[in-house]
């Protein structure tokens, strides 16, 4: 009798010999020649100064990769539809499992996306209703301010049996949408004397929007060719109907040189291409002119709910759906809770685990109806985590940038044992963190630097979180830095006085702003800082408020592009060679014919990546050769743009390329710690700490007296933080105000002045639980942030 052949359970399965993620050899950005071994099922933190190279590795390699192989699964009619990603530049990657990245990137700011139609509670909450709301009024979509209501009538012809039938049919659907406001929630009157000169024609240059031009085909030039109105008749001349054409028309096609345009009214149009976007994502000079020329009030008809009359007066329990939606989270999940529903019970038990999660990451101070443009870059990733936390996925690979961002230091332990959670089901967890309290619970630690762009990718260290303790990296030794509390600290010159401030969940707020001196403004996630800050003192003359917007940018722009700073270099350019300034940019007249100033050639191959390879005509120099013959300090265009912000500012510092507009500029850029940078790197290659740098450098050229600034941290490794405390104080002693919203104990110890709001976070928040100074918050330790401040400074 033959018996089955065992084998030994001592020797291992080959299976289990796949437990760590190989990369060799990656070379993407500025890595050089990178190779780690990351375990899998287990915490990796990666650190390093900012601009090292850490999200090179982990987003643009091993994340990158994991997408794009995931992608190849799907049939090539599929791939079509699907963004084509290019192989990253790595010799192996090997061991990688299916990569879920949240980033922090801002949530799409469409101005009907809220936080619950991010996360899926709004869907739940419209079948909900749809199904107990009294009286019923339709499905689910009768509730979406997302859906119109719409219905039609009309005569079909239908072949039947051979013969052609006419029959009527009717159709209706009914939504949610607020006809008025159509589900924005705020309705806007436009100021026509911002649009244009009603003294001028429209022939004389009367428009005065942004952009367009007496030559501009599609605008300017429709309403002056479109045979409807007098282009030489002065516009407050117009005769009644010349008035309603001219701003009312309905869409209609009209021929300019031959070429069929869409002629309409002037307020649709605006309507159309300025109003329908999210003013927050407008560039800065059409942001003002709307602001300007644009009132936005609240809807009248839904009191700003985004509903349908209809839609509100559908309630369960006595409530409506916009009601539930206006609700703090956490109330909202007690009211789920206590529906006792069996017919809907799965449905209860899944809004109410979405719900708790809110709670459990910290944003049950939120409500459902909060736009998501006007959540912070922190507050959006944690809304992105909510989907991931009930998920019973195990083995894959969780990619997380700086998911402490927008944190206070009560609030990070909430997210350090998310992260440990999501571990412990067996999944590999990477982070990109600056924060010591998070990378001491990584089970493995990669640092990369030693410095910033070219002088990092590499990597300097890989081991325990002890090992980088002792190590000789900039990480290790900073490691364990704490900043001492200010022993003396500035006299204020005056204050600004705040009074009754009630925005979002302040309680009436009186408080006096001391001006003269850092101020740090703390306190919990959602315990009315910014609401405090950006909120009450009035935007305008004097003063400068850089917020947490993340800068937009294509591959064409660059440092030199986006602070100005190619302004003066191509008038200096223009003026040594008695030709036009408008050669020396890539982006117009000078620009390299075969690449169209891009440096690179894109090769498009359908659903599989794109190629882009260096353009053989200006070898990638952007630049006509004719351009590159025009010399200023005996470099071309492209040998400036090449230089670092360092060489640069030594360029034209002195001698016989001295240019005082663009020497100031490039101060400021080294001031914030980026002298490394090439001054044409495109801002798409830049990491989120060097873009939140770069605004910064370009706003301290703004004139104003007071500086508001909103986490001026984020993305900042240790080491650049003192460099920023160094910044904050020169600012203040040449004379300027300084309000800081910040979380970093490090710059709250620096401070003059420590305002602290809470004590908790929405409805238990917007109360000043402290004024002072960081001593007497550290010696009163009267709060939340009192105890994690003492704790920091070894008090």
């Amino acid at each position: 009798m033959s018996k089955a052949k065992t084998t030994d359970s001592r020797s291992p399965h080959a299976a289990d010999s796949h437990d760590l993620i190989r990369v060799h050899g990656a070379r993407v950005n500025n890595l050089k020649d990178v190779s780690v071994e990351l375990p899998k099922r287990r915490l990796t933190v990666f650190t390093g100064v900012s601009g090292s190279g850490k999200s090179s590795l982990v987003f643009g390699t091993i994340a990158a990769e994991s997408q794009r192989m995931i992608n190849e699964t799907y049939s090539a009619f599929v791939q079509g539809f699907m963004p084509t990603l290019a192989r990253p530049d790595v010799d192996v990657l090997d061991g990688l499992t299916t990569a879920i990245i949240v980033d922090q990137q801002r949530m799409g700011s469409d101005p009907r996306s809220t936080v619950g139609t991010a996360t899926d509670a709004n869907a739940m909450l419209r079948i909900l209703f749809s199904r107990l709301g009294k009286p019923h009024i339709g499905s689910p979509q009768a509730f979406s301010f997302n859906v119109a209501s719409i219905s039609g009538a009309g005569a079909v012809t239908v072949e039947r049996a051979g013969r052609t039938v006419k029959e009527r049919r009717s159709f209706s659907i009914t939504g949610g949408m607020c006809p008025r406001c159509e589900g924005r929630g705020s309705v806007s009157d436009i100021d026509l004397t911002q649009l244009y000169d009603d003294s001028k024609s429209i022939a004389e240059g009367a428009f005065t929007i942004p952009g367009w031009k007496s030559d501009s085909f599609w605008t300017v030039r429709v309403y002056a060719e479109s045979g409807l109105l007098d282009p030489n008749k002065p516009i407050r001349r117009f005769t009644k109907k010349e008035m309603r054409d001219f701003l009312h028309h309905e869409p209609v096609k009209v021929k300019v040189e031959g070429v069929n345009l869409t002629y309409e009214g002037l307020i649709p149009k605006i309507q159309k291409s300025f109003l329908s976007k999210d003013k927050e994502s407008l560039q800065p000079h059409i942001r003002a002119f709307v602001e300007r020329a644009v009132t936005f009030t609240t809807c009248p008809e839904c009191a700003g709910t985004r509903l349908s009359e209809a839609a509100r007066s559908s309630k369960i329990a006595k409530i409506s759906i916009a009601d539930a939606c206006g609700m703090q989270i956490s109330d909202l999940a007690e009211w789920v809770r206590a529906l006792d529903e069996p017919s809907v019970a799965p449905l209860l038990d899944k809004l109410s685990a979405t719900l708790d999660s809110f709670v459990e990451i910290g944003l049950g101070y939120l409500s459902l109806d909060r736009p998501s443009g006007t959540l912070s870059g922190g507050e959006a990733q944690r809304v992105k985590m909510i989907r991931h936390l009930g998920s019973s996925l195990t083995d894959t690979t969780y990619v997380f940038d700086e998911p402490t961002t927008g944190l206070h230091p009560h609030d990070i332990q909430r997210m350090n044992n998310l992260l440990l959670r999501l571990r412990d089901k067996g999944n590999t967890v990477l982070v990109v963190e600056h924060k010591p309290e998070t990378i001491v619970i990584a089970d493995h630690v990669v640092d990369l630097g030693p410095g910033a762009g070219a002088g990092g990718g590499e990597v300097c260290f890989e081991g325990t979180v002890e090992g980088l303790r002792g190590s000789d990296t900039v990480t290790g030794k900073h490691f364990d830095d704490r900043a001492s509390v200010k022993e003396s600290v500035r006299v204020p010159t005056g204050a600004l006085e705040v009074r009754g401030a009630s925005k979002h969940n302040l309680r009436d707020v009186d408080v006096d702003i001391p001006l003269g001196v850092l101020v740090v403004v703390t306190g919990v996630a959602g315990s009315g800082k910014s609401s405090l800050v950006h909120g009450s003192i009035p935007a305008g003359e004097g003063v400068v408020a850089i917020d947490q917007t993340p800068i937009r940018g294509s591959r064409r722009s660059n440092p030199a592009t986006y602070t100005g700073l190619l302004e003066p270099i191509r008038k200096a350019f223009a003026k040594a060679n008695g030709v036009k300034p408008a050669l020396f940019s890539a982006n117009s007249e000078g620009a390299c014919p075969a690449c169209n100033g891009a440096g690179v050639v894109f090769t498009d191959l359908a659903m599989m990546a794109g190629v882009a390879t260096t353009c053989e005509e200006c070898e990638g120099k952007r630049f006509e050769a004719s351009v590159l013959e025009h010399r200023f300090g005996g470099r071309d265009i492209s040998e400036v743009l090449a230089m670092s912000v360092a060489e640069a500012k030594e360029f034209f510092g002195s001698g016989e390329a001295h240019t005082p507009a663009a020497h100031a500029v490039l101060e400021r850029l080294s001031d914030v710690g980026l002298g490394y940078l090439s001054l044409g790197q495109p801002l798409t290659t830049l990491s989120g700490g060097e873009r939140q740098r770069l605004k910064l450098a370009t706003h301290m050229g703004e004139k104003g007296g007071v500086y508001v600034l909103d986490e001026p941290t984020a993305g900042l490794h240790l080491a650049d933080v003192e460099q920023l405390l160094g910044l904050l104080d020169r600012l203040v002693d040449s004379g300027k105000s300084v309000i800081v919203v910040e979380h970093h104990q490090a710059v709250m110890a620096h401070a003059d002045w420590i305002i602290d709001l809470g004590p908790g976070a929405g409805n238990d928040g917007g109360r000043i639980v402290f004024e002072g100074t960081p001593a007497d918050l550290v010696a009163a330790r009267s709060t939340l942030t009192g105890e994690h401040l003492a704790a920091y400074v070894g008090a």
